[in-house]
C-alpha cells in the first residue's frame, strides 16, 4: 500500500453557503431488526437488499453501462425504494425516505425487496424489461405462495411506484452544456476526444439536499499563487503517462480508483456481509450510501460549472499563458489517464467518496474498519484497513492520474462530506 499524503482538515476547506450543520444525530449500525419471520434475511448472499443490490449493478453497468454520473441515480432510487418497503415491513423504525407503505409486518422481506428494486430497474431501462422479468420471476418463484408473498409484493410495488413518481422530470438528461472557456483558467473539451458531457448533473434535483447550491466550495488557488504553481508541479511530475517518479502502487490506484465499474459496489456489499447486517440494517446502510453519494455528485458539478476550471492537461500544456513564473509549458504533456469530459475543480471522484467514506465511519461507529475491492482495469485488489486510508489514497491517486490537481482533491473531499453531515442530520434517523 502505497503511503498516505498529509492533506488539511477537510471540513475546514467548506466555506457552507447558508446553513449550520450542527451536531450530528447519534445513529448506528444497530438499528431495530426486521420483525417479521419470513423477513429475518441473514447476511451474505441469502440478504435480498444484498442480492438485489448485485442485480441492479447488472443493469446498470453491465448491461446499460451507464457512466458515473447516471449510475449514482440509478442506484440511489433502487436502494432508495427498497429501504422504505424493508423499514414499512419492520415497523417503520427509521425516517421513511418517501413513505412508509402499510404493512402488518408479516409481509415477505424477500417478495418486497425483489418487488422494490424489479420496479425501479424496469422503469429506469424498459430495453432490460424482458430479462429484468425473468430474473424477478425466478426471484418470487422462491418465496412459498400465500398471504406474507402477496403483502410484500404490495409493499414493494408502492415503495417502487413512490420512487419512480418522485424522480421525474427531475432534471436528469437535460440538455445543459458546459461554457468552452478560452482565457487561462477556463475549461475546455481535453484530448484525446475533446468531449463534452454531464452538465445536467449539477441541475438534476437532488434525493435529501433542499438545493443543489447549498454548499460552496473556496475554488481553485489563483493562477499567480504559489499554491497553483505547487500543484501544477506535483500533477506534471507524477500524473504524466510518462512519469518516472510515480511509483507501481501509485499506478496501480490510479488505475483502480479510475475504473467506470467502481468497486465501491463490491465494497458496500462486502461491508454488509462482513459486519453482518441484517435486511433492515443493509437497507438502510444501502440507501444512505447511494441517496448521500447521488447528491454529493449533484452539488460537485453545480460547483463544477460555477468554476468552470481547466483540466492539468490544458494547464500545464498551456502554462506559459497563466502568469505564473513558477510554471513552464510543456505542450507534449500527456496524463496516464483519459481526462473525464467535464471541468476538473472540484473533483467529482473525491466529492462522492468523501460523502461515502465519512458516511460508512458514521453508520459502522468507527474508521478502523477494514475492506478491500477488486478492479479489472488494474488487475489488482486492493487493501485498506479504515475508511480514511481509503479517501486519502483517492485524494493521492487523481493526481497520480494526471487528472485533477490536489486542491480540487481535497475541497471535493470536504464537498462531500458537507452533504453527508446535511443528510444525516435530516434524513434516516430512528424514531424510536
Amino acid at each position: 500500500m502505497s503511503s498516505r499524503p498529509t492533506r488539511r482538515s477537510l471540513w475546514s476547506r467548506l466555506l457552507p453557503a447558508s446553513v449550520a450543520l450542527g451536531t450530528l444525530i447519534a445513529s448506528t449500525a444497530s438499528g431495530p431488526a426486521a420483525t417479521a419471520s419470513t423477513g429475518a434475511a441473514g447476511t451474505g448472499t441469502t440478504n435480498p437488499v444484498v442480492v438485489w443490490d448485485a442485480n441492479a449493478q447488472t443493469a446498470i453497468w453491465d448491461v446499460a453501462a451507464q457512466q458515473p454520473n447516471e449510475q449514482v441515480r440509478s442506484f440511489a432510487m433502487v436502494n432508495g425504494a427498497v429501504y422504505d418497503a424493508v423499514n414499512a415491513i419492520a415497523g417503520t423504525p427509521y425516517q421513511p425516505y418517501l413513505l412508509a407503505p402499510a404493512a402488518r409486518g408479516t409481509e415477505s422481506i424477500q417478495a418486497a425487496v425483489a418487488t422494490a428494486a424489479h420496479g425501479v430497474l424496469s422503469a429506469l431501462f424498459p430495453a432490460q424489461q424482458e430479462r429484468l422479468r425473468t430474473q424477478y420471476d425466478e426471484a418470487l418463484a422462491a418465496i412459498p405462495d400465500g398471504p406474507s408473498k402477496r403483502g410484500g409484493v404490495r409493499v414493494g410495488a408502492r415503495a417502487a411506484d413512490a420512487m419512480v413518481a418522485a424522480r421525474q422530470d427531475d432534471g436528469a438528461f437535460g440538455d445543459q452544456q458546459w461554457t468552452n472557456g478560452t482565457e487561462p483558467g477556463q475549461w475546455r473539451p481535453t484530448p484525446p476526444l475533446f468531449l463534452s458531457q454531464g452538465a445536467w448533473t449539477g441541475h438534476m434535483r437532488p434525493f435529501l439536499l433542499p438545493r443543489a447550491s447549498l454548499f460552496r466550495t473556496p475554488g481553485p488557488p489563483p493562477l499567480t499563487s504559489w499554491a497553483y504553481a505547487r500543484d501544477v508541479a506535483e500533477v506534471a511530475e507524477v500524473g504524466s503517462a510518462s512519469s518516472t517518479v510515480r511509483t507501481q502502487d501509485q499506478t496501480e490506484a490510479a488505475l483502480w480508483w479510475h475504473d467506470r465499474r467502481s468497486a465501491n459496489w463490491e465494497i458496500k456489499r462486502q461491508l454488509a456481509t462482513t459486519q453482518r447486517l441484517n435486511a433492515l440494517q443493509t437497507a438502510r446502510f444501502f440507501a444512505m450510501t447511494d441517496l448521500v453519494v447521488a447528491d454529493s455528485g449533484v452539488a460537485c458539478f453545480s460547483q463544477k460549472e460555477h468554476w468552470s476550471y481547466w483540466r492539468p492537461v490544458t494547464a500545464i500544456q498551456q502554462a506559459d499563458a497563466d502568469g505564473n513564473p513558477a510554471t513552464a509549458a510543456d505542450p507534449g504533456w500527456t496524463p496516464l489517464l483519459v481526462t473525464p469530459p467535464f471541468p476538473e475543480y472540484p473533483s467529482g471522484h473525491a466529492c462522492g467518496t468523501g460523502a461515502r467514506m465519512s458516511l460508512y465511519r458514521h453508520f459502522f461507529g468507527r474508521d478502523d474498519v477494514a475492506f478491500s475491492g477488486s478492479s479489472a482495469d488494474s488487475g489488482t485488489t486492493r487493501h485498506f484497513g479504515s475508511f480514511s486510508e481509503a479517501l486519502d489514497e483517492l485524494i493521492g491517486a487523481r493526481v497520480w492520474g494526471g487528472v485533477h490537481f490536489r486542491s480540487a482533491d481535497v475541497d471535493g473531499a470536504a464537498l462531500g462530506e458537507a452533504v453527508f453531515r446535511y443528510a444525516v442530520r435530516h434524513h434516516f434517523r430512528p424514531l424510536r
